[in-house]
């Protein structure tokens, strides 16, 4: 099993930003879908941002235009850029991964991922 550990959490005020990372504990590690998806308490976990092993993008409306996603291939280190954080994006986000599948897009990462890391807190509060 390819360890997933994601880093970059903190607290930021409304409108500010945060990186997150997500490095793969093997560098070959190469899934078919990666992505991030959040939970908060008492709520369902809700799927943010995927990318394919075709770079083919994918996000919730919810953080459309606010949040990208990317890859650097050769660290294979997943990211989440987020810009214009809201309270609302409070939330553990965590990195996850589906080795095989037809589609890669954030809910059906949260229903068919194989693999997760263990989470990083965001807390967007003034």
């Amino acid at each position: 099993q390819v360890d997933l550990a994601e880093s970059g959490g903190g607290t930021v005020q409304p409108g500010g930003s945060l990186t997150l990372s997500c490095v793969a504990s093997e560098t070959t590690y190469r899934p078919y879908c990666m992505g991030w998806f959040r939970q908060s308490p008492g709520k369902e976990r809700e799927g943010v941002a995927t990318l394919d092993s075709e770079q083919f993008t994918s996000y919730a409306d919810s953080v459309k235009g606010r949040f990208t996603i990317s890859r650097d291939v050769a660290k294979n280190i997943l990211y989440l850029q987020m810009n214009r954080l809201k309270p609302e994006d409070t939330a553990m986000y965590y990195c996850a991964a589906e080795s095989g599948g037809r589609f890669c897009w954030p809910q059906g990462l949260v229903e068919d991922a194989d693999n997760r890391g263990q989470g990083t807190l965001v807390t967007v509060s003034s």
